[in-house]
Parts: C-alpha cells; structure tokens; sequence
C-alpha cells in the first residue's frame, strides 16, 4: 500500500470501490458510514469531526462545457491523510507540486493546500460565467434572437447549481475556522479563514451575476416586446390604409348606376379618391405621431 509521499502518510484513492480504501478503514478505525458517503456519490459538502480524525467532503469545479461538480472525501488524522475522488484529476498533482514546492511536512498543512486549491479553482470559473454574462449584454439589446435566451437559462441554470454547492462549501469552511482542537492545529485558523474569504467572495459574486441575469433576461423580454409592438404597429398603419381602399373598390363593385359609371375617365377618378384616402390617412397618424 503507497502513500503520495514517501515522508507522508497520505493516501490518494482514486477509485471509490477499491478495496484499498476497506484496508485503510480497518487500519484507522473509519465509520463505515463515512466510506458508504464515499462510494455514493454525490453528497452534499459537510464536515464532522470525530475522536481521532476528521471527515470532509468538498465539492471540486469543472468546467468543460457544462459546469461539473465531483466529491473530493478527505479523512485527517493525527498519522494519515486519505483523500478518495472517483477519476483522475489534475488538482491533485497541483497539490504534490505545492507541497513539494513549500516543503510540505505535516498532514494538517497538506489538509489546508487541498481545501484551498479546490476554492480556489472555483474563480477561474466565475471568470469564464463573467465572460459570457458580459458578451450577452453586448448582444441581447441588439439581437434577441432564441438561441440568446437558451444562453441566459443555461448560465442560471449553472449559477443556480454553483450558489448551492459554493454556499454548501461555505458551511464546511466555517465549521474548520470555528472548530475548538481536534488534528488540526492552531496556526492554520488564519489560513482557513483566507480561504472562508474566497468562499464568501464566491458567493457574493454569484448572487452578482444572477442579478445579471436577471436584468439581461428583462432586457431580452423587453426588446422582444418592442419588436413586436414595432412589427404590429406596421401592419396595424397598413391595415388601417387599405381600410379605405377596400371601401372604395367594394363601393364601386357593387351592381348599382353609380357615379363615374359612363364616364371614360371613371378608373382614373377612382384611384384618385384612392391615392387622396391614402394620404389623408398617413398624414393623420403622422400628425398623431403613431410613425
């Protein structure tokens, strides 16, 4: 059985169901409800402390096309570290190039780099949101087109799934700040307090770009609504122009002596009153303002 560290006994499991995580739970006394959370998969954020370790699960980000959450389960002990996930993942090797990079020499320490790379993987995400937010308010005035909305449902969709796991998050974070002993020392507090900070960063920025989204759908709706006041607006001036038309020819069709009837010139006064009918009506709604 190997360690990520030779001078460390932290175990990384990357595949649930491995036997490996069962030697390990018998070897430092896991509950056996703590390994079913791991195998289950997803759960919810939390952490609980017990008499000789302390059990988190944390929620890691992806983002590749549709936002992705995965469970990360760490088991600290005064003597062992196991973090269990269910693929490989390059957060992990960041955290062995950060350890080995700061010197890394005790598990608690090694506890906080993991808690924190995976906040801090949660930025470049809101970065990437922030983006499409921001190219959508250049284009939902201009072109509210279908495809603009399904953008805007998407993204609140992913903020809705990112507010639920960030504020999940943030519960476990303060559980670690406000915890009194236990296998993680004192000089870490300031620590997770930093990565508290990120968590409320995160947070509050989500609630922010929401808001966007919201006021970017009421544009959208909005724009919609205009063009189809402009588009009835048109067809209503249109309608209402022939309106004297059909008057005129339906006047002229009917089987009745009729002025102009014997006239040679009779069609020609007739799209006269016509041409007059239709100007007269366009002058009023001009003089209304309606165009």
């Amino acid at each position: 059985m190997s360690t990520v560290f030779p001078q460390l006994a932290w175990w990384d499991i990357a595949d649930p169901s491995n036997s490996e995580l069962d030697e390990l739970a018998r070897r430092f006394d896991l509950h056996e409800l703590q390994i079913e959370d791991c195998r289950h998969r997803p759960q919810r954020p939390k952490a609980e402390e017990h008499e000789n370790y302390l059990f988190a699960i944390l929620k890691h980000v992806h983002n590749e096309g549709e936002l992705r959450f995965d469970d990360v389960d760490l088991f600290l002990g005064r003597d062992f570290l196991i973090n269990v996930r269910d693929r490989d993942s390059a957060m992990i090797a960041q955290v062995k190039a950060r350890a080995e990079q700061e010197q890394i020499t005790r598990l608690d320490r090694l506890f906080y780099l993991i808690v924190d790379e995976i906040v801090d993987g949660y930025q470049p995400v809101l970065d990437k949101i922030a983006e499409e937010i921001g190219d959508i308010e250049d284009v939902v005035l201009d072109r509210p087109e279908p495809e603009t909305l399904a953008r805007i449902f998407s993204l609140r969709r992913k903020l809705v799934d990112f507010r639920r796991v960030a504020s999940g998050m943030r519960e476990v974070i303060n559980t670690l700040v406000r915890r009194e002993g236990g296998v993680l020392a004192d000089d870490l507090d300031p620590y997770f307090r930093d990565v508290y900070d990120h968590v409320i960063r995160t947070v509050d920025m989500i609630e922010t770009y929401r808001d966007l989204l919201s006021g970017a759908l009421d544009i959208y709706l909005s724009a919609v609504a205009n063009r189809t006041n402009e588009v009835m607006k048109v067809l209503t001036i249109w309608g209402t122009v022939a309106l004297p038309l059909v008057i005129i020819t339906g006047f002229f069709g009917m089987n009745l002596k009729l002025p102009w009837v014997n006239d040679p010139y009779g069609t020609d006064y007739a799209v006269g009153l016509m041409a007059l009918s239709t100007v007269a009506v366009l002058v009023y709604f001009k003089t209304k303002k309606w165009f």
